[in-house]
């Protein structure tokens, strides 16, 4: 159709090309939308982050730059990735009081943290919320039914400080880019390091191994209900641990972020 209007054999050339790399990746955007999916509550339509997910990749395929030595599928997963976790952003799946007590639990940590200078424990924790230690499990379990940990939660807090997830995905143009990258990164390690063996070894299985929590089950020999709540309280220390180290102004115009 192009050839019998008089168009440019190159131009015809790099539609052809850019339409085949989309078809070939078309896999990768739903193994990636079906992993975030398992992580969600059941009321997301898979389909919905499968069809994000495609602009993230046309994104992927229009934007790649094979001058910069980063492979085209790496680079789509990133972008397929980001693509998703934006539409989930404008999505209110976490019910009000859920994302209370997630808020609660998160505060009674940092509370203790500080209090006591080491990562407290569940019933240090419950105590502080004035609840039982069984009234505390059915806090994590609600939360996270409700998929509040708040991984693929972006948007900026009161003071302007951006998601931590949200900052590590983030497109790294520039110097200072890296530098934050960096920076967070050492923090969340550090963070990690901190906190209970069990828990870190739940996240590392779940997150880095991208185990399900029933494939956990079979490794660690707990219920899959007990590893919902260990992994809820652990990306709960996360989330304090770093919020209180870590901001990142609204407008880095000749600023950086401060970790102290």
């Amino acid at each position: 159709m192009l050839e019998a209007v008089g168009a440019d054999p190159g131009e015809i050339f790099e539609q052809n090309m850019r339409e085949q790399l989309i078809l070939e990746n078309l896999v990768q955007v739903r193994v990636i939308a079906r992993r975030i999916h398992d992580r969600l509550p059941a009321s997301v339509c898979l389909e919905d982050l499968i069809s994000a997910g495609i602009v993230g990749l046309i994104a992927a395929v229009d934007r790649y730059d094979p001058n910069q030595e980063v492979k085209l599928r790496t680079y789509a997963e990133y972008k397929i990735r980001g693509a998703i976790l934006d539409s989930l952003r404008g999505l209110d799946i976490v019910p009000r009081l859920q994302r209370k007590r997630a808020k609660l639990i998160e505060a009674a940590i940092s509370s203790l943290e500080q209090q006591h200078q080491r990562t407290p424990s569940e019933d240090e924790i419950s105590a502080h919320l004035r609840i039982s230690t069984l009234e505390y499990h059915r806090w994590l379990s609600d939360v996270a039914c409700a998929g509040i940990v708040n991984v693929a939660d972006g948007g900026r807090d009161g003071e302007g400080t951006m998601n931590v997830l949200e900052q590590l995905a983030a497109d790294q143009d520039g110097p200072l880019d890296v530098i934050e990258r960096t920076q967070l990164e050492a923090l969340l390690a550090c963070a990690i390091e901190k906190m209970p063996q069990l828990e870190r070894t739940i996240l590392s299985l779940y997150y880095y191994e991208e185990m399900t929590l029933r494939e956990i089950t079979q490794v660690l020999d707990l219920h899959e209900s007990r590893i919902s709540q260990l992994k809820t309280q652990a990306v709960l220390r996360l989330r304090s641990y770093i919020q209180k180290r870590w901001s990142r102004p609204a407008s880095t115009e000749g600023k950086g972020q401060s970790i102290s």
